[in-house]
C-alpha cells in the first residue's frame, strides 16, 4: 500500500511578521523577552502549586495544567519565530512544519477545553461547596484533564491525517510566522475541500462547546451568588471567579477578533496580529492574571520565598 505523500515541496520558508530590516532586532528582543517571561511565569506557577500544600486543590491542579499548556504552546511557536528575525530565510523542513502545526493545534484545542473545565470547577465550588471535595475528587480531575488533552490530540490527529494527503507543488513561502492550517492550504495544488470542512467542524465544536459550558457555568454561578445573603460572602464568591473570567475574556476575545471579522475588513496583517495575541501574548498574561489577582497564590509565593531565604524572617 502506498503511504508516501508525493509532495514536490520538501521545505517551506516562513515569511515572518515583517520584512522591514529596521524592525528585525527590536522585534527579536521584544519577543525573546516575552518568551522568557512566559516560560518563567508558567513554570513558576507549576512549581509554586507543586510545593505549596494549601494549593493542592482541584482549582490549582487545573491551573497547573493550564500553565503547562501555555508554556508548551509558546515553545511550539516562539523559538522558530525568533529565528526569522536573525536569519535571511527562515527555512522549516516539511516534517518539522507538520509537527509544529500538530502540536499548535493540540495545545490550542486543549486550552479551550481546559478553560471550560476550570469554569465547571468554579461552578461546583460556589453552587455545591459542601460536596465540592466529593464532586471534584482527584480521580474526577484526572479524568477531566485526560479528556482535555484527549480532545486536543484527537483534533490535531484528524487535521494531520488529511493534511498529509494534500499536495504542495506551488510556492513554498508560507505568509505567516508559523505553520498554520490555512496559510498552508493556500500553497496546495490539490483539493482542500475536506480540510476546510474538517477545520470548520472542529473549530465549531472546540470553540462553541467550551464557550457554552463556560457561559452556562457562570449563569448558574451568578444565580447561586445572588442567593448568598451576606455581602462579604458574595464578594468572596465573585473574587474566586474574577481571575478565570479575565483569562476567558482575553483568550476568547482574541479568537473572536481573529475569526469573526468581516472578509471586507480582515487582512493578512490583522490575521497575523490577532493570532500573535492568542499564541504568544495570552500564554504570557495567564500567569500574571492568576498571580496578581489571587490572594492564595500571593501567600504561597511569600511562604515559598521564606523557605528559600530563611534569613528574611529575622
Amino acid at each position: 500500500m502506498e503511504e508516501v505523500n508525493n509532495t514536490a515541496v520538501t521545505e517551506f520558508i516562513l515569511a515572518g511578521l515583517t520584512e522591514k530590516p529596521e524592525l528585525q532586532l527590536p522585534l527579536f528582543l521584544i519577543f525573546l523577552g516575552v518568551y522568557l517571561f512566559t516560560v518563567v511565569g508558567n513554570l513558576g506557577m507549576i512549581i509554586l502549586i507543586l510545593f505549596s500544600s494549601h494549593l493542592h486543590t482541584p482549582m490549582y491542579y487545573l491551573l497547573s495544567s493550564l500553565s503547562f499548556i501555555d508554556c508548551c504552546q509558546s515553545t511550539v511557536i516562539t523559538p522558530k519565530m525568533l529565528v526569522n528575525f536573525v536569519t535571511e530565510k527562515n527555512v522549516i523542513p516539511y516534517p518539522e512544519c507538520i509537527a509544529q502545526f500538530y502540536f499548535f493545534c493540540a495545545f490550542a484545542v486543549a486550552e479551550c477545553h481546559m478553560l471550560a473545565a476550570m469554569a465547571y470547577d468554579r461552578y461546583v465550588a460556589i453552587s455545591n461547596p459542601l460536596l465540592y471535595n466529593l464532586t471534584m475528587s482527584y480521580h474526577v480531575c484526572l479524568w477531566m484533564v485526560s479528556g482535555v488533552y484527549g480532545m486536543g490530540l484527537l483534533s490535531a490527529t484528524a487535521h494531520i491525517v488529511f493534511l498529509l494527503r494534500v499536495l504542495f507543488c506551488k510556492s513554498n513561502i508560507i505568509n505567516h510566522y508559523f505553520c498554520d492550517l490555512f496559510p498552508l492550504l493556500e500553497l496546495s495544488c490539490s483539493s482542500t475541500f475536506i480540510n476546510e470542512v474538517l477545520a470548520l467542524s472542529f473549530s465549531a465544536f472546540n470553540v462553541v462547546v467550551p464557550a457554552v459550558t463556560i457561559l452556562s457555568s457562570y449563569i448558574f454561578i451568578i444565580v447561586s451568588i445572588l442567593h448568598i445573603q451576606s455581602t462579604g460572602g458574595r464578594s468572596k464568591a465573585f473574587s474566586t471567579c474574577s481571575s478565570h473570567i479575565l483569562a476567558v475574556v482575553v483568550f476568547y476575545g482574541s479568537i473572536a477578533f481573529m475569526y469573526l471579522q468581516p472578509s471586507s475588513v480582515s487582512s493578512l496583517g490583522q490575521g497575523k496580529l490577532s493570532s500573535l495575541f492568542y499564541t504568544i501574548v495570552v500564554p504570557m498574561l495567564n500567569p500574571m492574571i492568576y498571580s496578581l489577582r489571587n490572594q492564595d497564590v500571593k501567600v504561597a509565593f511569600r511562604k515559598l520565598l521564606k523557605k528559600i531565604f530563611p534569613l528574611n524572617e529575622e
